[in-house]
């Protein structure tokens, strides 16, 4: 059989042999800019209703509108934000429905979830969830909000992570993503501090291997979460929040101990 010599590409094959090296790179930009965005509500830098102006973005990644209109466009189907018409996109503001919704689908996906992990995790992995937890407890200690926000955020995702399958990390991420939304608008300022004590129980009972414990402590958890989220949060009284601020009746003294 003789083989057909190697012929020089032609500029058309050439271009065409490029488009997907280009197609790629467009991706991968879109990707980063959906990942910054989603990243910032997560840590709660991006606040519910604020709006996300496409040349701003545009600016700020050096990048096409078309680009920043892809990755908003992405986050609209992942329900982060809302594009709506001559109102352009801004990040969404998830009613009480929505939020209760948003933890049930939780609770039902990390019951599965944390029984198989009970079965499966090795101690190399919870080891790996131990010294997450340490940052966990390093970053409450320090009242590192952003950092702290993040870690707990992640320790469910590890979790799915771990099982080594990535449509139920996909769907888990979406999920966290929209309780860091959620919690914005409807977290008390105390609640989360409980979440870091409940995730060490949570890994003691997967290095017991006690399936039934560890799906218990999760569901327990998450209830816990969306209980103290404050449903209907009630108007400030503005003679309490505007009380004027006591004069001190004459010059105060240090006194270092």
């Amino acid at each position: 059989m003789t083989r057909r010599p190697h012929s020089a590409p032609t500029p058309a094959r050439a271009a065409k042999s490029a488009a997907p090296r280009g197609a790629n790179a467009g991706a991968g930009l879109t990707q980063r800019i959906a990942d910054s965005i989603t990243t910032a509500i997560v840590e709660h830098r991006l606040m519910p209703g604020t709006k996300l102006a496409e040349q701003r973005i545009a600016d700020v990644f050096k990048v096409s509108r078309t680009l920043v209109r892809q990755a908003l466009m992405q986050l609209s189907r992942d329900k982060l934000i809302t594009l709506e018409p001559a109102r352009g996109a801004r990040v969404a503001q998830p009613s009480v429905a929505e939020a209760r919704q948003v933890f049930d689908a939780r609770k039902t996906l990390e019951h599965a979830l944390i029984k198989r992990a009970a079965a499966e995790f090795t101690p190399a992995q919870i080891a790996q969830l131990r010294a997450h937890l340490d940052a966990q407890t390093d970053a409450v200690q320090r009242t590192d909000v952003t950092q702290r926000t993040r870690l707990l955020a992640d320790f469910h995702v590890l979790i799915a992570q771990m099982l080594g399958n990535d449509v139920l990390v996909g769907m888990l991420s979406d999920l966290v993503s929209r309780c860091s939304l959620i919690a914005l608008m409807y977290q008390s300022a105390h609640s989360a501090e409980h979440s870091r004590d409940e995730h060490v129980a949570i890994v003691d009972a997967l290095e017991r291997r006690d399936a039934r414990a560890a799906a218990r402590l999760m569901h327990t958890h998450l209830l816990n979460v969306e209980r103290n989220l404050q449903w209907d949060p009630r108007a400030p009284d503005l003679g309490a929040v505007l009380r004027p601020v006591a004069s001190p009746p004459g010059p105060s003294v240090s006194i270092h101990s």
